[in-house]
């Protein structure tokens, strides 16, 4: 289901589970140039098939969100805001789950707030995006190129999008669904990440987290994952044969079991004897 958050008109995706495990809920936060229509077409039923309520917020000037008449002046911290927003709004405190820009936004969320745990998904790391922008510098220079034309909304070609998400087969219907869905992204924030707002790592750690990368990420590649989990102090977890877009490659569920596994470890779910 679709829903829109009365007091910031924020669309937020939820998914119910028919019989609930685990007391906490997910909160899902997309990346750049999407919203959260990414994390509804796989990982919200599988996590609610597995016990938990699943949420996924379009971040302001995404998707159907307030806010797509200034998306270029839109900060780091405005979508922090949103995150702290619909945290707020739910009885329980949420596991949060970020991907890319979403794993920054999440980070900048924990400096002032404790989680019962969040996961990195082939995060922008706390150092910022400058690094994983070097990396591409020397070792795939066009793709710097292909980024900014989609970020700018003068590329017409779905290759450059491919290219950078997947490491795995996609068919033509299904890569014309997701560049349907792909969207222009705040420069302010991206200058945010990459220098201008980085996180207070000494903050973040109060929170468990768990750090999980793609061996094939062009975008975030695993030697940025792993400086993520060194400046967190917890081992990185590198997925064989995945590109970027983790939530939603062929091999999908690997991670996600992956996560689901982590939070039984974390006491949070129904396995543990947390729920009554």
């Amino acid at each position: 289901m679709t829903s829109r958050h009365k007091q910031t008109e924020l669309e937020i995706l939820v998914h119910s589970p028919q019989q609930k495990t685990s007391p906490t809920p997910l909160l899902f936060v997309h990346g750049a140039f999407t919203s959260a229509w990414c994390w509804g077409e796989r990982y919200l039923p599988f996590f609610a098939a597995a016990g938990f309520e699943a949420h996924a917020v379009s971040l302001s000037g995404h998707g159907n969100s307030r806010g797509r008449e200034h998306l270029d002046s839109l900060s780091i911290d405005d979508y922090v805001n949103d995150v702290r927003e619909v945290a707020e709004s739910m009885p329980v405190a949420p596991v949060l789950i970020g991907h890319s820009m979403g794993g920054f936004v999440v980070q900048k969320y924990l400096e002032q707030h404790v989680a019962p745990g969040a996961v990195l998904m082939c995060s922008v790391p706390p150092q910022g995006f400058m690094s994983a922008a070097v990396d591409m510098l020397f070792t795939r220079p066009s793709l710097l190129i292909e980024l900014n034309r989609v970020m700018t909304g003068s590329d017409n070609s779905m290759a450059s999008l491919r290219d950078a998400m997947f490491a795995q087969p996609i068919s033509h219907d299904d890569m014309k669904h997701i560049y349907r869905h792909s969207q222009q992204e705040s420069h302010r924030a991206i200058w945010d990440m990459t220098l201008l707002n980085l996180p207070k790592a000494s903050r973040v750690t109060r929170t468990p987290l768990l750090v999980i990368g793609a061996a094939l990420d062009q975008l975030m590649p695993p030697s940025s994952v792993e400086m993520t989990a060194r400046t967190y102090g917890v081992k990185a977890e590198i997925f064989p044969g995945m590109g970027h877009g983790l939530m939603l490659e062929q091999d999908w569920q690997k991670p996600a079991e992956r996560i689901l596994v982590w939070l039984a470890e974390r006491g949070l779910t129904e396995q543990k004897g947390k729920v009554k």
